[in-house]
């Protein structure tokens, strides 16, 4: 019984004693720091900047990994489309192209499952007349109405025709807001004036623009038309369509349904017909790649960075070691363990490390908010690339202050005395 009563006493006092031992340590390092001001300064100065670097460069990242996939998700992450791509064989008995069709587009809707929306595009170039007396050739297309919410188009000014105007065949049109603008001098100025495709007057009831600028790389260009399908096929005479967009009701089902109307379409035409499927979840898939490779690229920058700066330190406590050679010895002589002259130096690598890494945070931190502060700028802000950031200080401070540290453990005290 006394033996365990005297074991909670023991303990107490041997935390006790280390809590002082680390708390003198600390407090040697700092008056180390506060004696030679500008060398501490200077040092940490690296840090800080490496610090800084790597919060920015992961704010960069987020904010460019951001934008780029709203941009994606923007056009709509749950469209698929299909389209005609050619023959397999060119020894194939049948030169004749095998086009997709409107009677395609019913049997994939009602053959795959989970399609919310689907619109063919059927593309005609036309010279068309508009209100100056002038011609010009224009992308004219025709879709459905249900085209507006699968391609997420945004009627700038008036509506988009819906499925009385559709199914009725009336003559109206959309325009693309650059065509408004360039030709009529306002979005509003379009509505009600006519336009003739093959002779055949379309009144213009809206100005229309895509949800994100596509640079071109879409169906719509930049001065396009969007008539009704019904009028567009009864003015080609012809059943086949460039194009058939479809949008899901959730973006999971898109691989199986992808696959899907691959074999539904596949299925109602000639084998050596060659059909192209496609959908956003292999860009988005890129998008993240690309996004993830960039990032790496200028965290690599910011680690070189850090590397040097972890260098500097190494050197500045190697320089400050020989400066003390008899001040450790004198420790030394009244006692000092080698332990605890280890811990001073490698406590004074860290502090200088830490030091230089909140400035780092401090400055990485506050760029990015001055910037959201003061502009219409909107950056992603990491609060834990500020933890990392400094725990990555505090690393590289101990990493390259150990070996300055277990350099001035190992010298002899009476050869330390005897230095000056």
């Amino acid at each position: 019984m006394p033996q365990t009563a005297a074991t909670p006493l023991t303990m107490p006092r041997l935390n006790l004693s280390r809590t002082l031992v680390f708390r003198e340590i600390f407090a040697m390092g700092m008056d180390s720091l506060r004696a030679d001001k500008l060398r501490a300064a200077m040092t940490a100065l690296g840090m800080g900047v490496g610090t800084a670097a790597l919060i920015l460069v992961v704010t960069v990242a987020l904010t460019g990994k951001r934008f780029v996939l709203a941009q994606i998700e923007a056009v709509g992450t749950n469209v698929i489309w299909a389209e005609y791509n050619g023959i397999a064989s060119a020894a194939s008995t049948s030169g004749a192209a095998d086009y997709i069709t409107v009677n395609d587009m019913l049997a994939v809707e009602r053959q795959v499952p989970g399609i919310k929306g689907a619109s063919p595009v059927l593309n005609m170039h036309e010279r068309i007349a508009l209100g100056s007396g002038t011609e010009q050739e224009v992308l004219v297309l025709g879709v459905n109405p249900q085209y507006q919410s699968v391609r997420r188009i945004i009627a700038s000014a008036g509506r988009f025709f819906d499925e009385q105007d559709s199914q009725s065949g009336n003559k109206v049109a959309l325009i693309t807001d650059n065509l408004a603008r360039r030709k009529f001098g306002s979005l509003d100025a379009a509505l009600g004036q006519t336009l003739k495709i093959q002779e055949v007057p379309f009144v213009i009831i809206g100005d229309f623009r895509e949800s994100v600028d596509t640079l071109g790389r879409s169906e719509i260009e930049d001065d396009t038309v969007l008539v009704p399908y019904t009028v567009a096929r009864s003015m080609t005479g012809t059943p086949y369509v460039n194009q058939i967009y479809f949008s899901m009701t959730n973006s999971a089902s898109i691989p199986a349904a992808s696959d899907g109307i691959q074999k539904v379409i596949a299925a109602r035409h000639r084998p050596e017909s060659v059909y192209t499927v496609g959908n956003m979840t292999e860009v988005l898939r890129l998008a993240n790649k690309t996004a993830a490779a960039f990032t790496a690229v200028l965290l690599l920058f910011a680690a070189v960075t850090l590397l040097a700066a972890g260098v500097g330190i190494m050197n500045i406590m190697l320089a400050t070691v020989h400066s003390r050679i008899h001040e450790i010895g004198v420790r030394m002589a009244v006692g000092a363990t080698r332990r605890a002259i280890l811990l001073q130096f490698l406590s004074e690598a860290v502090l200088i490390a830490l030091l230089g890494g909140m400035v780092g945070t401090i400055v990485g931190l506050g760029v990015p908010i001055s910037v959201e502060t003061f502009t219409d700028i909107h950056l992603t802000i990491s609060a834990m690339s500020a933890f990392i950031a400094l725990f990555v200080s505090f690393v590289v401070g101990l990493v390259f202050g150990i070996t300055p540290a277990n350099n001035a453990s190992r010298l002899d005290p009476v050869e330390c005395l005897r230095h000056e």
